[in-house]
């Protein structure tokens, strides 16, 4: 009801003059996509700060070059994802989910130690297939095409991210 309420009115404005193509679209991001546009935000954000804080503990180059990789793809990700978000009038929260935030904090506590690489391994894992159901998701049922669109862009890093830390070992990818 308040996505036919939203687009009436924005198409309203758009005959009218009183806005352009824009505010059209914005509108019609339905529930499904802003969740998706939300969620995968903050998905980036835990990567991000999982793969600093990897740099910094990891005890194998393999896990802090991994983490590197991680840093450098999910803040294009998300420079990109931002600017969708903007143009959809999606607002995006600030930080990972307290979820994210726990699970960081569980593999922080084994910094130092040879159990920190494979705790981290293995939380990537978790949270890489995770995101990769989210996209697939988004891919087979979302209504918005921008949308839609960056989860196809995303799907084969997030792939390609789950490959190098599956099974909790890590492989760097050329």
């Amino acid at each position: 009801m308040r996505s036919r309420l939203l687009i009436t009115v924005a198409l309203a404005a758009a005959v009218t003059g009183v806005c352009g193509p824009a505010a059209l679209a914005a509108a019609t991001v339905d529930g499904q996509d802003t969740a998706f546009v939300r969620s995968a935000h903050q998905s980036n954000l835990a990567e991000i700060a999982a793969g600093q804080d990897a740099q910094q503990h990891a005890m194998t180059a393999c896990v802090k070059q991994v983490g590197a990789k991680l840093v450098a793809d999910h803040q294009k990700l998300d420079t990109d994802l931002k600017t969708l978000a903007a143009q959809s009038k999606v607002p995006l929260p600030t930080m990972p989910t307290a979820q994210q935030q726990q699970k960081l904090k569980a593999v922080q506590e084994k910094a130092g130690t040879a159990d920190y690489d494979a705790a981290w391994l293995s939380d990537q894992e978790a949270g890489h297939t995770k995101t990769l159901a989210l996209i697939d998701k988004q891919i087979k049922t979302g209504t918005d095409t921008a949308v839609t669109n960056a989860a196809k862009k995303a799907r084969p890093v997030v792939v390609m991210h789950l490959d190098m830390v599956r099974g909790g070992t890590c492989h760097t990818m050329s």
